[in-house]
């Protein structure tokens, strides 16, 4: 395990050292000790940097890693993006502060995304931070997103977009903003064998133009209900352009009128 510090943080052969065995970061019961993903960093000093870490029960938590840009720290080649850790921190001055202090991290899994798959996954590091708030934690949306994750790094691209989908729908059922998927939003009916859409100001709405026949959005409301990404992942793969458009516009709604920056690079970078 490795030491936020930075001085005594390598084991003989240049391995983590660890600290108690490893067993408290083991534990995700307790305050200060869960598994996480890196989501972002910036600077803090010359040798220290602010992490927005993604955690399973305890939401976003922002700590500061001392000494993680010294080059000798292992923690460097640890607190990257799209690697599993283990982790454990403590208050900076109070049980409520905003900024914790990094104690241990250690990697338990996963890796850097090749090539597009980069980018795909630093859009869902980007919805993370802009829809979710601090300290609430959503175990389903990370496991969710450890799940999304391996996918994205798959040649064929159909899968890694159905993916993309089914965490967003995720995404908008556990920020509390996705309506019923099995009856029509203003009236309260169920859903029948017609086509349906979802619209931002209207939720879901009979549309026969650019719709989702009916039953595809009662299979994806029980498979949400069941927390069954597979499943939903599956039934995404079949309706992948009328998805993409309606996600995006219900996020965009909830977003606000700053645009997603990894969005606007997709769009650039075939121009390029």
């Amino acid at each position: 395990m490795q030491e936020g510090g930075g001085g005594d943080d390598t084991a003989p052969g240049g391995r983590p050292a660890r600290a108690g065995g490893g067993r408290a970061a083991r534990r995700t019961t307790r305050p200060g000790v869960d598994v996480a993903y890196v989501l972002h960093h910036h600077d803090w000093s010359e040798s220290s940097l602010i992490l927005d870490l993604f955690t399973r029960e305890h939401g976003r938590v922002a700590v500061a890693a001392k000494g993680a840009k010294r080059p000798y720290s292992q923690l460097r080649s640890v607190l990257v993006p799209f690697q599993r850790l283990n982790v454990a921190w403590s208050a900076k001055r109070a049980e409520n502060a905003e900024i914790h202090t990094l104690r241990t991290a250690e990697w338990a899994g996963g890796g850097l995304l090749p090539g597009a798959a980069l980018l795909a996954g630093f859009y869902l590091n980007e919805l993370l931070i802009r829809l979710l708030p601090r300290q609430d934690a959503h175990p389903l949306l990370f496991d969710a997103y450890a799940a999304t994750l391996p996918v994205l790094a798959q040649p064929d691209g159909t899968p890694a977009q159905a993916a993309l989908r089914a965490f967003e729908l995720v995404l908008l059922r556990e920020h509390g903003v996705l309506p019923a998927l099995d009856v029509v939003t203003q009236t309260q009916q169920p859903v029948g064998e017609g086509s349906y859409a979802l619209r931002p100001e209207i939720g879901l709405t009979p549309d026969a133009a650019s719709g989702v026949p009916g039953p595809w959005w009662r299979s994806a409301q029980a498979a949400l209900d069941a927390g069954d990404l597979p499943r939903l992942q599956s039934l995404c793969a079949l309706a992948l352009t009328e998805l993409k458009a309606q996600l995006r516009g219900l996020l965009h709604y909830h977003l606000g009128p700053s645009p997603l920056r990894t969005r606007q690079l997709m769009i650039d970078l075939p121009r390029a």
